[in-house]
């Protein structure tokens, strides 16, 4: 089991939504930038890594069930997906890692 601030540590990241409890916890991580195969095959309560930024993750995160999102190579959200996500409580991150390294620590659960 891990929460949000040890995978902020972990993937050297930032908080996007600072509202959202860090304690927040989960025990496993899908990484995709297919929301059909994160709705047909991502578990309730995971975190999600991710190369989109668009309001499409927000909404397809929802209804997965997510415990957050996390973006990769430094990318940000508008301010519009932003504001979504702050709607539904979903915890957003960013990380200036590559999706694959991201992977990587998050299943070492350890820093570089």
């Amino acid at each position: 089991m891990m929460n949000l601030k040890e995978a902020l540590e972990l993937l050297e990241g930032t908080l996007l939504t600072p509202e959202c409890d860090l304690g927040l916890e989960f025990t496993r991580v899908f990484a995709s930038d297919l929301m059909s195969d994160v709705l047909a095959f991502m578990d309730a309560g995971t975190l999600l890594i991710t190369g989109l930024v668009n309001t499409h993750v927000v909404c397809t995160a929802g209804l997965a069930e997510a415990a957050a999102v996390v973006f990769v190579q430094g990318k940000r959200p508008s301010a519009q997906v932003l504001d979504q996500a702050r709607a539904n409580k979903l915890p957003l991150l960013s990380t200036p890692l590559p999706m694959f390294e991201a992977c990587a620590r998050m299943g070492a659960g350890r820093p570089k």
